[in-house]
């Protein structure tokens, strides 16, 4: 009997210690479980946000965004949050911006003229509003690429396909962007549009593409000309201006001078007329005398012998050829002696004349001033 009670106390006393046992490992379990629990909300309630990003917290389904950048606090499960990218993003249409490659269903287009060619393009974009971005719609991205889809192969339609490859791109993509801005406007769904640009058209085969690129040549090659004759042009319209200047200045000044000289020349018949309103015999006879004057100096007389031989009586040459021959001509130069003091009897004789003339016509000018 005795056995049989210190038998119990001992298994009492390994039930106490299975107990404590029990109870640590019980509190021990349940601080780990709080530990991981609070780290968990801890972790949960606490986020960070960067300079080039948005958050939306949106608590019992009402949004609320916070922009300053750094670390902030909400509340787990309560508080819900998004981060929306504030930089600007693009994406292709019409290639694989991993590969390159064209993408036929987006890049494959008529133009106006039913011609085929390939255009891809790079669109960027920027989130104005991260709340419509969102909650305004599903997908704004899709949404966006599907409106840039329609508004290309719209343009790209308008054009012909040497407008599309070469000269017409910065037109084209101009007015693109004008159409997807207002619509985006319209839409409302918190992204904007920053730029879209065309980054290869050209045609869908090799052959096509090599005829076009001969136009290329062709159109530089005209452009190489152009410019060639418009510097040829702007050198030599000065050098012309110039020229014409001159002669233009030489015309005038010659101009002026024949008018000088002509006012002179009247101006000298005026009064020469004057005098010979005054006299006009003796005017005359001066008139005559000044004519003899220019012409005899340059008159050559010339007297033809019976046997054939000349003289030349006037002007008078040098009597060198006498002396060295003045045997043999002497009958040569008699004639000419006597024919010389011929013609000055002559010319004294109409001297004589020309006076008594001049003294008479000075007497009649008299008379006729005496009767006047």
């Amino acid at each position: 009997m005795f056995s049989k009670k210190k038998k119990d106390t001992v298994d009492e006393q390994q039930d106490s210690h299975i107990r404590k046992a029990g109870i640590q490992i019980g509190k021990i379990a349940g601080g780990v479980v709080v530990f991981f629990v609070a780290a968990y909300l801890l972790v949960g309630s606490i986020y960070s946000l960067k300079e080039n990003e948005y958050a939306v917290i949106t608590t019992f389904g009402v949004p609320g965004v916070v922009e300053e950048s750094g670390i902030h606090v909400k509340l787990p499960y309560i508080q819900r949050l998004a981060k929306v990218p504030k930089t600007i993003n693009g994406f292709p249409i019409g290639y694989e911006s991993e590969t390159g490659d064209f993408v036929d269903k987006e890049s494959f287009m008529i133009t106006r003229d039913y011609n085929f060619v390939n255009v891809d393009f790079y669109v960027e974009y920027r989130v104005t509003d991260p709340v419509k971005y969102l909650y305004a719609s599903e997908n704004p991205i899709s949404i966006l690429k599907n409106l840039t889809q329609s508004y290309i192969r719209d343009t790209i339609g308008l054009y012909d396909v040497d407008s599309v490859i070469t000269t017409g791109k910065n037109e084209i993509q101009a007015s693109i962007k004008e159409k997807i801005i207002t619509r985006l406007d319209e839409e409302d769904i918190g992204i904007q549009l920053v730029n879209i640009t065309i980054q290869d058209a050209e045609p869908p085969t090799q052959e096509v593409i090599n005829a076009f690129k001969n136009v290329e040549n062709a159109k530089q090659g005209k452009e190489t000309s152009i410019n060639r004759a418009n510097q040829k042009r702007n050198e030599d319209i000065p050098a012309a201006r110039a020229a014409a200047d001159e002669t233009v200045k030489t015309a005038q000044a010659q101009a002026e001078e024949r008018i000088n000289e002509a006012k002179g020349q009247t101006a000298r018949l005026n009064e020469l007329y004057a005098e010979y309103q005054k006299y006009p015999l003796i005017t005359k006879q001066r008139m005559f005398y000044e004519a003899m004057e220019d012409i005899l100096p340059t008159m050559k007389v010339i007297i033809e012998k019976s046997d054939g031989t000349t003289q030349t009586m006037l002007p008078l040459e040098s009597f060198a050829d006498f002396t060295g021959t003045g045997k043999s001509s002497g009958n040569d130069g008699s004639d000419a002696i006597s024919g010389g003091s011929t013609g000055g009897a002559g010319q004294s004789g109409r001297e004589s004349n020309g006076s008594n003339e001049n003294e008479s016509a000075a007497g009649n000018e008299d008379e006729s001033i005496e009767e006047n």
